[in-house]
């Protein structure tokens, strides 16, 4: 039986510097979890969540791609199966987004809230983990990886 989201991809978005324990774990386990479903897990490259979520594929024998915002593919996590340096800055975000089938966002911090925004603005389904307070309309909160998982795979399946 193929792998649920076979052919799908997931980006990992959430806090760089300001991670918590707690969202990191949360972030490894979501990247591994959707490697074990056949997703490729895209992230912004750099540190943080965004590590954690291409450990957690990595681990699992899965591909993790980082969209990094600025040229150099030495500033991205090694953990990542490839960088791809966009010279967008912050714009890269938009970027990230579009080449998604659908968001986990774990944490927040003002980058993430802006591809929050995005995700919700655009229609790429959206998955929260221990988020900011938002509003109730922003998209279904999941209390754990686990969680976010089945819901990002729900949301894709219709």
């Amino acid at each position: 039986m193929p792998a649920a989201l076979t052919g799908r991809y997931v980006a990992v978005v959430g806090p760089a510097d300001t991670a918590t324990a707690e969202q990191l774990s949360a972030a490894t386990e979501v990247g591994r979890l959707l490697a074990e479903a056949g997703a490729t897990v895209l992230t912004g490259g750099l540190g943080g969540v965004m590590w954690a979520a291409a450990a957690g594929a990595r681990e699992a024998g899965g591909t993790a791609i980082g969209l990094l915002p600025g040229t150099d593919r030495a500033d991205g996590s090694p953990e990542h199966a490839f960088l791809l340096p966009t010279g967008l800055g912050e714009l890269r975000n938009g970027l990230l987004l579009r080449a998604a089938d659908a968001v986990v966002a774990v944490g927040c911090s003002w980058g993430t809230l802006s591809e929050i925004a995005l995700a919700r603005r655009t229609g790429v389904p959206l998955v929260l983990v221990d988020p900011w307070d938002l509003p109730a309309d922003v998209g279904p909160t999941a209390p754990d990886a686990a969680a976010a998982v089945a819901t990002a795979t729900r949301l894709l399946a219709g």
